[in-house]
């Protein structure tokens, strides 16, 4: 028996075969690069990564350096990106670990060049293109050039010469990838590859150059180019509900359950939970389970969240406290204390989709995975090798 009352289980043999799935349908023996911030999207970053490079993936990314260290003190030492900024004062832990930092503007690239001189050594970096994101990189999208993309050319070619940089590759990042409509991406790589073509006239070329997320990998085959990012899809997670699903089968990694730790039989008219926002309308069961805000179960589920309790749906009656959450188990035969809930995932009996919590946030996925909270225990099970899985 799990000896915790609320914990999140991590299938690593789902996430070793979501890799295996997306590397089968990858073109130009593209590499793949997992993406694993976030704690792996609340998953756990260590052991995901470790499985993901054992099933296949080529290289990791993550979003912060602190996130790199964590992956590095853990023993991984294949290539890691890092997407986001890291301040030049720490260009040395950049060195240290050997860890390709991204640069998407000349300035910042300079501060990073200026303190690798001083020590004498060099820092790998990739270069990120803003093709319509809007978010960070160097400004490429097609209205902001001219000439054949000079201007952006023009930058990335004067971070491509500071001397104690090493522009292994660039990228960028497609802001409707998930669409149905595949206009917008398509754009975007144009921009793209323009851009890079511009460079090429410049005599500056890059060994890796990578576009696709999960919804490019998944649907838009021209967009694998060297490498591609795959991060939701690892996790057994389609990037949204209109991306083409018929090739590729993705099996979802997490199940977060909690156990009923109290019960109480009530009338009707009894007022559940802070405020008194809700009462009973019958005599019924309410149970509560040590789940809440804090844990990353949204306090918008309050008297609208749905669990599962023996395959039977249980509402959140009242409003979800930080630590607790009530849910009427009236219609539950005999319900115990002790019993697990599904909050979702899957078992053997019942299944209930991260999606439907994140609709009835009106968000996505991402965000439900990614906000479990780290003092909910992770419990790993580990996939069998396969092949050359190691």
């Amino acid at each position: 028996m799990i000896p915790y009352d609320v914990w999140a289980e991590i299938d690593l043999a789902a996430i070793a075969q979501n890799i295996r799935n997306l590397r089968a349908g990858l073109t130009n023996n593209a590499r793949l690069m997992a993406v694993v911030k976030a704690n792996a999207y609340g998953h756990g970053a260590v052991p995901v990564a470790g499985q993901a490079l054992a099933a296949g993936a080529d290289c990791l990314a993550v979003a912060r350096l602190a996130e790199a260290l964590e992956l590095r003190y853990a023993g991984i030492s294949c290539p890691i990106l890092i997407f986001g900024h890291t301040p030049p004062e720490m260009a040395g832990k950049l060195m240290d670990f050997d860890l390709i930092q991204t640069v998407y503007a000349y300035a910042d690239a300079r501060d990073l060049d200026l303190r690798a001189q001083a020590e004498g050594r060099a820092i790998r970096v990739h270069v990120k293109i803003d093709t319509g994101m809007g978010r960070l990189g160097v400004a490429g999208w097609p209205d902001s050039f001219q000439g054949g993309s000079g201007d952006a050319a023009e930058e990335i070619a004067a971070i491509c010469r500071l001397p104690s940089l090493i522009a292994e590759g660039a990228y960028t990042h497609f802001a409707t990838a998930d669409s149905p409509d595949p206009a917008g991406a398509r754009l975007q790589l144009e921009a793209f590859l323009q851009i890079l073509s511009a460079l090429d006239r410049r005599g500056i070329s890059f060994s890796l150059r990578h576009a696709a997320n999960s919804a490019a990998a998944i649907n838009l085959p021209e967009t694998h180019l060297d490498m591609v990012r795959p991060g939701i899809s690892i996790y057994g997670c389609y990037p949204s509900r209109d991306a083409e699903q018929s090739w590729i089968h993705l099996e979802p990694a997490m199940s977060l359950r909690a156990r009923i730790v109290h019960l109480k039989s009530v009338g009707p008219g009894f007022r559940v939970s802070y405020g008194w926002t809700e009462q009973t309308r019958e005599k019924t069961v309410i149970a509560t389970v040590p789940i809440g805000y804090a844990d990353g179960y949204d306090r918008h589920f309050s008297s609208r969240g749905q669990m599962s309790l023996r395959g039977f749906p249980v509402p959140v009656i009242g409003r979800v406290c930080m630590d607790h959450t009530m849910i009427d188990v009236g219609a539950v035969p005999d319900p115990a204390c002790g019993e697990p809930v599904l909050i979702f995932g899957r078992d053997t009996r019942e299944k209930l989709a991260v999606d439907h919590l994140a609709q009835a946030l009106g968000t996505i996925h991402y965000e439900v995975l990614s906000r479990i909270s780290a003092r909910i225990p992770r419990i790993y099970k580990f996939a069998p090798p396969k092949g050359n899985d190691i």
